[in-house]
């Protein structure tokens, strides 16, 4: 069996994850460079029905590993399962989402196949004749070239970064079903309880104040709705650390664990611009930051580039409008 590219397709309570689709067009790419093979590996109790769906979607030999009792996700059963598998297949690049899940597997299977393990891969390279990956470091103000000097590289790929493309003139791909006794023995799925969580508010905002770690107290985070007040069907919103930090609810999060928004309008205030985050607002029509760093990755995508502390010049700016506004309506 020649060497191949393995797809592990993400999914959760019956549905294929979007991600997943985006691993096929990064594996897509990234056959264009190598000329391997790809295929995809789905692991669940019932997984016949997805892996005719990605079979017939993107005409790729699926494996469905029947595990039962495999309700929910566990990363025990994927390493002991995955381990046999991608010897079997001769893997060459494993894929997988850079996801909780993913990063949950993808370094203990790098071990037990004393693999490379390549984390929130953004693109591909060929440099000297070799593959390259490419991934942000230092709070994205920088990108690494990496490349891995195994034989086997195990990726997780960050969402957001590719299209899969669509098969031509292709017929549907073979779905083979293996079934496989597991059993585990230092952890067990519990179920998943869900986050009571509203995003609609942030979803249907034509404009959006987004709050960072810049913005350095929460006594701070009055400054965003002030801010906001100043536009119709606005919200506020902020990165992953302003939620962890208790500054704002989760139901405000943007970026990969939180909602992806697509305003008139987006104001990124004291946000650093690590790709997790530009994921989930990269689709905004309209992009000003505020940062007093002016090597901030944010900077990168923005529309309007405002270096300053979001302290000074959102008060300074607010007063400018009652001014401006006041005026005008004296003059009316």
């Amino acid at each position: 069996m020649k060497p191949t590219i393995v797809v592990i397709i993400e999914h959760f309570n019956g549905q294929v994850k979007p991600v997943s689709h985006e691993l096929v067009g990064f594996a897509q790419k990234l056959q264009q460079i190598t000329g391997t093979a790809i295929r995809a590996v789905i692991l669940d109790a019932h997984p016949a029905a997805l892996a005719g769906q990605m079979a017939d979607t993107w005409a790729l030999d699926v494996t469905a590993v029947q595990v039962p009792g495999l309700a929910s996700y566990n990363g025990e059963i994927y390493q002991s399962v995955l381990v046999d598998l991608l010897g079997e297949f001769e893997a060459a690049y494993v894929c997988s989402a850079h996801s909780s899940q993913g990063m949950d597997f993808a370094p203990a299977l790098s071990v037990a196949l004393n693999a490379a393990c390549i984390t929130g891969v953004e693109g591909i390279l060929e440099e000297q004749g070799r593959v390259c990956f490419t991934t942000s470091i230092f709070g994205a103000k920088a990108v690494a070239h990496v490349q891995p000097t195994r034989d086997i590289s195990i990726l997780t790929i960050q969402s957001g970064m590719f299209k899969p493309q669509k098969p031509d003139n292709s017929g549907p791909g073979k779905v083979t079903i293996r079934s496989c006794e597991c059993n585990t023995s230092k952890t067990r799925s519990t179920g998943i309880k869900k986050a009571e969580t509203d995003m609609t508010g942030i979803t249907e905002a034509d404009v959006i104040v987004s709050a960072g770690q810049g913005l350095a107290d929460k006594e701070n985070v009055d400054l965003m709705y002030q801010l906001a007040a100043l536009f119709t069907k606005s919200a506020v919103a902020g990165s992953r650390i302003v939620c962890d930090l208790g500054w704002l609810e989760y139901r405000c999060q943007v970026g990969v664990t939180g909602a992806t928004v697509s305003p008139r309008l987006y104001i990124a205030c004291g946000i650093s611009g690590a790709v997790q985050h530009l994921v989930g607002m990269r689709n905004s029509e309209f992009i000003v930051a505020i940062n007093k760093d002016p090597a901030a990755a944010i900077f990168q995508i923005a529309d309007i580039c405002i270096v300053e502390d979001l302290t000074t010049f959102i008060p300074a700016l607010i007063e400018v409008y009652e001014k401006t506004k006041s005026e005008g309506g004296q003059n009316g």
